[in-house]
């Protein structure tokens, strides 16, 4: 009598484990599932190749070039005037070079950057003279010998070294990739050639440069296949490398110990290196969630240095709030989701890493400028990509997303590659003629 509810309890007790045991194995089979569709979905491989992506890349780099030239001439109007210039001066020059940007971004776009292949070697000998003729020739701002009059016309060679190398370095690991595994391949002539670059550009004193530099050289490593072991061997070495140069420079420690809250009286005797940085904060504080209005900044009022250009991003916090930053953010975001289908979508090794270089480049700058701004990182430096004032960084920004674009046009079949006008639209335009 006893033993039957015992067993029957047994029993009923396994029926509810053999029942429960299903269920449970079914939550995480769901939920990886759940994952790899987002994934999937982050890559795009869930539906046929189709234009999408390559309107949201060119979607996202025009509003980003749009939102610049309205909040360049927001930021530098108020001093141009104290300085006796035209308030619309430094925005109808970005203006001028944001044209000439979009021109070179659709011709490139149009075009088989297979051409850059050819070209590399003699883009990177180019560089490397104007990188030269800098330190030569060129003239400093704001302790940074990075430009160069030619024409009439001031550049910065080292954005247009940005935009080379990642051209170099693709073409040169695309003819090794079966040898990529061995040191000497990996090494030569990529160290050399990109260390060359980078010395240069530190001549000049442009640490954020240098840094953006290096970022693109370990994406063209990896990108193109480099062994893991390789890699972190070179991160620590690059690591290394970029606190050497900050020891060695008494400008650079100050400007760390000043953001860690423990520079002496030594770092602030000359200068406030906290200055820029608490202004800016000021001003994302001042902006609150919806702004002050646009054109209404206070911390542009020669309180904020550099307000146009690498500080703009607390310009627009101060001025259009939270909801201002978020948009921009998310611009940021989408533009690199969309360049990472691009690049994910690539079985040409020069492709894949051309286009990884440029998606690190564009992407780790922009959250560099943003951490800067935020006091997450020490002041260096380094422009808001599209955004921030300075015709040579837009031109070049432009121009690699001009090469982005080409290879996702590249990726469509011919009846689906995007033209002047999408497809319908050019429909209903020639009707209407």
């Amino acid at each position: 009598m006893v033993s039957t509810p015992t067993r029957s309890r047994g029993k009923a007790s396994g029926d509810v484990g053999a029942e429960a045991s299903p269920a449970a194995h079914k939550k995480p089979a769901r939920l990886r599932g759940h994952v790899r569709s987002f994934w999937e979905g982050l890559e795009g491989k869930s539906k046929a190749p189709n234009s999408s992506t390559y309107y949201l890349i060119l979607g996202c780099a025009l509003a980003l070039t749009a939102i610049g030239v309205m909040m360049v001439l927001s930021a530098s109007s108020v001093e141009a005037i104290s300085e006796g210039k035209s308030p619309y001066a430094d925005a109808l020059k970005q203006a001028m070079f944001g044209v000439v940007g979009l021109v070179a971004m659709y011709l490139i776009s149009r075009t088989n950057v297979s051409w850059m292949k050819r070209l590399s070697w003699w883009g990177l000998g180019a560089v490397v003279v104007l990188l030269v003729l800098v330190q030569v020739f060129g003239r400093s701002t704001l302790g940074n010998q990075n430009w160069i009059d030619i024409g009439g016309i001031s550049i910065q060679p080292s954005e247009i070294s940005k935009l080379v190398l990642c051209v170099w370095i693709a073409a040169v690991l695309a003819r090794k990739e079966k040898y990529l595994h061995r040191w000497m391949h990996v090494i030569i002539p990529v160290v050399p050639g990109a260390g060359l670059v980078l010395g240069l550009i530190l001549v000049g004193n442009d640490l954020g440069t240098a840094i953006v530099v290096m970022a693109i050289v370990a994406a063209g490593l990896y990108f193109a296949g480099v062994p893991t072991k390789m890699l972190a061997i070179a991160g620590v070495a690059g690591a290394l490398g970029a606190t050497a140069m900050t020891i060695i420079s008494p400008n650079r420690i100050c400007r760390v110990t000043a953001w860690l809250g423990m520079a002496g009286d030594s770092c602030t005797a000359d200068s406030d290196f906290t200055y820029q940085s608490t202004n800016g904060m000021y001003g994302l504080a001042q902006g609150s969630w919806t702004g002050l209005g646009l054109g209404q900044s206070r911390q542009k009022y020669n309180w904020l240095p550099e307000a146009h250009n690498d500080f703009i991003f607390a310009i627009i916090g101060e001025e259009l709030g939270l909801v201002g930053t978020l948009v921009v953010l998310v611009l940021f975001a989408i533009l690199g989701i969309a360049i990472f289908r691009v690049v994910v979508r690539q079985t040409d090794p020069f492709q894949r890493t051309l286009a990884g270089g440029i998606m690190v480049w564009l992407l780790g700058q922009a959250s560099m400028n943003m951490a800067v701004v935020t006091q997450l990182l020490p002041v260096i430096g380094v422009p808001l990509p599209f955004i921030s004032a300075g015709g040579s960084a837009l031109v070049m920004s432009l121009c690699g997303v001009g090469v982005v674009l080409s290879l996702a046009r590249g990726q469509l079949p011919p009846q689906q590659r995007p033209r002047l006008l999408p497809r319908r639209l050019s429909k209903t335009a020639r009707k209407r003629k």
